[in-house]
């Protein structure tokens, strides 16, 4: 595996080999030109989920245009936790660290679900796609998560896939504390949904829980805001059931 020191790390959607040569668009083009103020011959690192990471170096660089030539590989695919964070739509700072933070933390989708109180109408599935490249390009994940869109909460459960448990952040009513719940619980596909910032209806609490795949958890004494809620079941899961006991890869991003 190749360990040679990069500026930066970048998504590509692109087949990943030895020889091959990479375009980037013109924003991407711009940021290493103009921003990084790198020159022919750099080193990048490009990666996706199904290729792994590899290095290449400027080829070609010039105005809104930047071509990569790919030599060798320094990581290979690896396995990635199956969990989904499953959230009720917040405002737009909000949701923007809600996403970029899911994904530092390794879930694997992001699902908005619109509720009874969810307050926001409508949600930028582009804007959050993006902080959710640029998250995995700076915390040296393999993947990207799938930014889905919006939802009715009726509609995603009737679709809800039955091997995939849900775990329920419940403010209110019955709810085993989190730590204790995985302790007890099976590794495999799992969802954590969150409510809006006031809270799930009643009706959608009593729905939920009458669905055998769903698991209602604590998460303490006090009240958490919606993305702090969600980003603390996400750690919380990956600790007990995930790869939170994991370390970095040796050649994990580091500046060149």
């Amino acid at each position: 595996m190749d360990a040679t020191r990069v500026a930066t790390r970048l998504h590509v959607a692109d087949d990943l080999a030895a020889g091959r040569e990479i375009g980037l668009d013109h924003g991407r083009a711009h940021f290493l030109r103009s921003v990084l103020r790198l020159s022919r011959g750099a080193p990048v690192a490009l990666f996706n989920a199904r290729d792994g990471e590899w290095l290449a170096r400027i080829d070609g660089l010039g105005k809104g245009w930047c071509s990569l030539a790919v030599e060798g590989q320094r990581r290979e695919p690896a396995p990635e936790p199956d969990v989904w964070t499953v959230f009720a739509p917040i405002k737009r700072a909000r949701i923007d660290f809600l996403a970029e933070k899911a994904t530092e933390l390794g879930c694997a989708v992001l699902q908005p679900v619109m509720t009874e109180r969810t307050a926001v109408s409508r949600v930028n599935v582009e804007r959050l796609a993006a902080n959710a490249r640029e998250a995995a390009e700076q915390c040296s994940r393999l993947s990207v998560p799938e930014v889905r869109a919006p939802v009715a909460l009726s509609t995603l459960i009737e679709a809800w896939p039955a091997e995939r448990r849900l775990l329920l952040c419940a403010e209110a009513g019955a709810a085993t504390p989190i730590a204790e719940a995985l302790a007890a619980a099976d590794s495999g596909p799992w969802a954590i949904v969150t409510g809006p910032e006031g809270g799930f209806a009643q009706s959608e609490l009593d729905a939920l829980l009458e669905l055998p795949f769903v698991t209602p958890v604590g998460l303490g004494p006090r009240l958490l805001r919606a993305d702090t809620a969600a980003l603390t079941a996400l750690a919380c899961w990956q600790a007990v059931l995930g790869d939170g006991r994991l370390r970095p890869p040796h050649n994990a991003f580091l500046p060149a």
